[in-house]
């Protein structure tokens, strides 16, 4: 179907029926209930989720396939939503011209920035990467917000305002970004019993276009291109010896990787109209990157999975504090009860990194392969168990995808 093998379409199918049913999946507690702190099923989470997987699905491409690490992704995504915000103050809210432009804007940038990174390689091209990154944050932040030609509007963040030309916005047209009048923040709810399911038009529209790029994503990795893309990451001095020049193939990875990075920011700007320059900084570089490993690099739905995951526990486990904890242990002696919450209290709210951080260091150590390694290690168990050979060893070994 579609070009895929059976293997692939079964991926794409799996992907589209939980992004899909996202609502009903990312809430099984009813709402009231003590349970109800870690649903994650309300729109601007679930945008979140979709919006950090197109963009860490971009930097898999790059770095799982050619094994070039960029610390500069980030540019990418800053320079989409500048680029989609300025469609919305020139032309109309309309999100498809915003869209469309933010993936141009940031295939060019990405064209210029990789085509002096990738004379070099390795840390090298790394650290050139994270210094073009930092130079365009300070551009966002200071030089190109000087009032005489102020693109970004600073620390403020750029944003529409009434006096902005907005020459094609119509009339009866939504004041805020819609996809030909239907606005992103219509949301319908849709209350069964104790549960509550938010339907909202945002997601839905970042979970077709995420869809979409999900299965450009399958046919690149299965194309020539995406073969000589992984002869540059097995061998690029051998693959130079045989004659052939690898530059244009890593050139060309970049500039797609850094267009999906585009498309992730202009979407962030069409769900909430505003750019800032923090989205450009070091950290939201490192935070892909901890996606894709998490996930697993080099597989289809790894850095989908690392995304949800991160942004799961960066939006759920910060909202935990002392008083939600004493909720859950009110059955306690008060001693005991006040003892387990000193315990947990380093680990949840503020502290989430530090949850994070040792899970992350658990999957890399055991789970060398991410989060898709994990579950195909547990689907293999469940096989063998099922078909009476829980101690034969594997006869054959396959990447996981």
């Amino acid at each position: 179907m579609l070009g895929l093998n059976k293997k692939d379409t079964s991926l794409l199918i799996i992907v589209a029926i939980l992004t899909l049913l996202a609502p009903f999946i990312l809430n099984p507690f009813p709402e009231g209930s003590a349970m109800a702190q870690f649903n994650a099923g309300y729109p601007d989470l679930m945008q979140r989720f979709v919006i950090f997987g197109i963009f860490a699905i971009g930097f898999n491409i790059l770095f799982g396939l050619t094994g070039y690490l960029s610390f500069g992704h980030a540019a990418f995504l800053g320079v989409g939503s500048y680029s989609a915000v300025w469609m919305f103050k020139l032309l109309s809210y309309n999100v498809i011209p915003a869209i469309a432009l933010s993936v141009v804007v940031a295939g060019l940038f990405s064209l210029l920035i990789g085509f002096v990174s990738l004379r070099r390689s390795g840390i090298y091209f790394s650290i050139l990467t994270l210094a073009f990154a930092q130079m365009s944050f300070a551009l966002a932040y200071s030089v190109l917000s000087n009032p005489k030609f102020n693109l970004t509007n600073g620390e403020t963040g750029l944003q529409v305002y009434a006096d902005d030309p907005q020459i094609l916005q119509g009339a009866n047209a939504p004041d805020l970004p819609h996809l030909f009048g239907l606005p992103m923040r219509a949301t319908y709810t849709m209350d069964v019993g104790a549960w509550s399911f938010d339907f909202n038009a945002g997601y839905y529209l970042c979970a077709v276009i995420m869809m979409a790029v999900f299965y450009l994503a399958i046919r690149i990795f299965r194309s020539p291109f995406g073969m000589m893309l992984r002869a540059v990451k097995s061998n690029q001095q051998r693959m130079n010896y045989t004659g052939l020049n690898s530059k244009p193939y890593t050139l060309a990875a970049f500039v797609i990787s850094g267009m999906y990075a585009g498309l992730a920011g202009g979407l962030m700007a069409a769900m909430d109209p505003l750019a800032g320059a923090e989205r450009m900084q070091w950290t939201a570089s490192g935070e892909v990157v901890l996606m894709t490993i998490l996930g697993g690099t080099g597989t289809l739905i790894g850095p989908v999975l690392g995304a949800g995951f991160i942004k799961y526990f960066e939006n759920i486990f910060s909202k935990i504090n002392d008083n939600v904890l004493h909720s859950w242990f009110a059955f306690l002696p008060d001693g005991l009860e006040d003892a387990v919450v000193f315990l947990i209290h380093p680990f949840i709210g503020k502290g989430w990194h530090l949850t994070l951080g040792i899970l992350f260091m658990l999957v890399v150590i055991y789970l060398p392969g991410g989060l898709v390694e994990g579950g195909q290690r547990l689907l293999n168990r469940f096989k063998r168990r099922k078909t009476g050979t829980d101690d034969a060893p594997s006869g054959k070994t396959e990447p996981a995808e």
